[in-house]
């Protein structure tokens, strides 16, 4: 059998998300579930394919600086130098984003990001122009799979699609969160 090819997963999954469904993919760190961070349809599968309760919210992957000001209008300062300082990967909780599905929200009007660099999910979001949604590939609750053969047979049952790369790989722990408000208050939530 081949080798996948990541342009063809690339082309494979956007064509799922596109049409509101969701997919199981490699991150950079562990396995995640995703769509269209725009969707709230989507996001609402991934809710129930989770069985999380809606209060409890998700982060986005996006790539780009550009995008990153797309969804939030004040970005301190202090977010770019621990991007820049950071060497594995960090999720950033940040205030008041827009431009996203309102119930990928939380509560308190703020939304964890990570910008990502691995190459499936960079050039996926290339081809949404749009932020990706990234939730570890668990029941709420239960463990996160640290390796694609440790996922429930009910997230693989429950997906749209299952990207075709690295089901070998053993990921690295979930990434680091920090949640810095407008008002420059760092807090770290996993170091």
């Amino acid at each position: 059998m081949s080798t996948p090819d990541i342009n063809t997963e690339v082309h494979n999954a956007f064509e799922v998300i596109k049409n509101g469904g969701i997919i199981l993919y490699p991150t950079d760190t562990v396995w995640g579930i995703g769509c269209d961070a725009t969707n709230p349809e989507a996001i609402k599968k991934i809710y129930a394919l989770k069985q999380r309760e809606e209060t409890k919210s998700m982060i986005v992957l996006m790539n780009s600086d550009r995008m990153m000001h797309t969804v939030f209008s004040q970005i301190p300062e202090v977010a770019w130098q621990i991007l820049d300082l950071s060497e594995k990967p960090t999720t950033l909780i940040l205030d008041n984003p827009r431009n996203v599905a309102p119930n990928i929200i939380a509560e308190d009007k703020t939304l964890g990001v990570r910008l990502v660099k691995e190459p499936f999910c960079y050039k996926l979001m290339e081809r949404m122009k749009k932020p990706l949604v990234s939730t570890s590939a668990n029941i709420s609750g239960r463990p996160t799979p640290n390796s694609f053969k440790e996922i429930d047979h009910h997230i693989l049952d429950g997906v749209d699609y299952i990207v075709n790369l690295h089901h070998d790989k053993i990921a690295a722990k979930p990434s680091t969160i920090i949640k810095l408000g407008n008002d420059l208050q760092v807090k770290v939530i996993r170091p």
